[in-house]
């Protein structure tokens, strides 16, 4: 067993989150309603007291298999956006199982995007399409957060934020890229979010977040 998973376990124990898991979605559209999910990326970002870490080896990738006999082929414009190609889409993992593995990842730990609730949207809708359990994983949106603990910076996009902080990102719009991308706008967050937490766990950052969506509203 990983050192890092045995330093996890004792820190679980000791009733303190020690893994968070940010992550980020590719899907045929923009609109939750009516676009498929496409792909699901996610790693883990470990806190041992007030030191944040990204693990490599603690990450997670899959593309769902597109089925020919769906309504909605894949948009050409589309997989310009993600690189998804019709390939790769129809040589994917197949749904329930491609959910399954990510549920498994995942396991009890928090979990944190970058407008979170699009996310959450299409990969809930995935599970209840596939008859599967929806995660009852809690939920963490990072942009308001980063409203919160920065709101000298103007700035709403993830784009914008890594524009401001110089977080750079290979390939914007493919889920890996932009999942590490914001597991390094988490770790740039991180010492401003224990500062004003006191070292705290996940709810605090949750009430933190709706703060910024209650003046927002």
């Amino acid at each position: 067993m990983a050192n890092w998973w045995r330093r996890l376990t004792g820190a679980a124990a000791q009733g303190i989150e020690p893994r968070w898991v940010v992550l980020d979605v590719e899907t045929s559209g923009l609109d939750a309603r009516r676009a498929r999910l496409l792909a699901i990326a996610a790693l883990g970002v470990h806190r041992e007291g007030r030191t944040w870490r990204i693990v490599p080896a603690d990450s997670f990738e899959v593309v769902l298999r597109y089925e020919a006999a769906e309504a909605e082929a894949p948009d050409r414009d589309n997989i310009l956006l993600h690189g998804i190609g019709v390939g790769a889409q129809r040589e994917g993992v197949g749904r329930p199982e491609a959910l399954r593995r990510f549920a498994d990842f995942v396991g009890d730990a928090p979990l944190v995007a970058f407008h979170a609730a699009f996310d959450r949207t299409m990969i809930e809708r995935a599970c209840r399409r596939e008859g599967l359990p929806v995660p009852a994983n809690p939920w963490l949106d990072l942009e308001p957060l980063a409203g919160v603990l920065m709101p000298q910076v103007r700035a709403r996009s993830l784009d914008e934020w890594m524009a401001v902080l110089g977080i750079p990102c290979l390939a914007r719009h493919e889920a890996a890229a932009d999942t590490l991308a914001t597991a390094e706008l988490l770790l740039q967050l991180a010492p401003r979010l224990d500062a004003e937490t006191g070292g705290a766990g996940f709810a605090a950052a949750q009430r933190l977040a709706a703060q910024r969506r209650w003046v927002a509203g």
